[in-house]
């Protein structure tokens, strides 16, 4: 259920006429367009929460991602800024999501039958929505609770322990919870 609270969120921030340009690159109507998102948007959180939990480079990369997001300064940048180019300047999300948007395409390809450089193109379109709903999802956690990543006040800028339920908190409060 939370998990699809997320995907509607995203389908919500993305909105009529980018669903109906996402029908149209697939050439398909808008139900066929809201099931590829869907599709798509649960199978690069579900490869964000999967990266988040290793213990490596990608799994730092991907923790200070999600803690950046939970900062002001990008839910700053996410809501002014507008568009991919103006988010791929700054945040450590959008190269994380960048990074995962390859593998994804292929996974959502197989399992969709469309191809794979056209469900890439999809994922283009959805970063900045992600994102979107990334700050706000942060924003409103902050409101609801202090600070999201269990970071005290003051604390450093992008730093979530990975030890702490901090960073797990902070998931959950984004991405709508794990599978678990």
């Amino acid at each position: 259920m939370s998990e699809s609270s997320f995907q509607d969120d995203v389908l919500g921030e993305l909105g009529d006429d980018r669903l109906n340009e996402i029908a149209s690159l697939l050439g398909t109507d808008t139900a066929g367009a809201r099931d590829t998102v869907t599709t798509t948007v649960g199978a690069m959180t579900g490869d964000l929460q999967q990266k988040a939990g290793a213990d490596d480079e990608d799994g730092v990369e991907v923790r200070q991602a999600f803690a950046e997001v939970a900062e002001p300064p990008l839910q700053g940048v996410s809501t002014l800024g507008g568009g991919l180019g103006g988010l791929l300047g700054g945040g450590m999300m959008a190269g994380v999501l960048a990074k995962l948007s390859r593998p994804v395409a292929n996974a959502v390809s197989k399992k969709t039958g469309i191809p794979a450089a056209t469900v890439s193109r999809v994922i283009e379109m959805l970063i900045p929505v992600l994102l979107a709903v990334f700050a706000k999802r942060a924003a409103s956690g902050k409101a609801a609770g202090g600070t999201a990543a269990g970071t005290p006040p003051g604390g450093a800028p992008g730093a979530a322990p990975a030890g702490d339920g901090g960073l797990g908190d902070l998931l959950g409060q984004i991405l709508g919870g794990g599978k678990k």
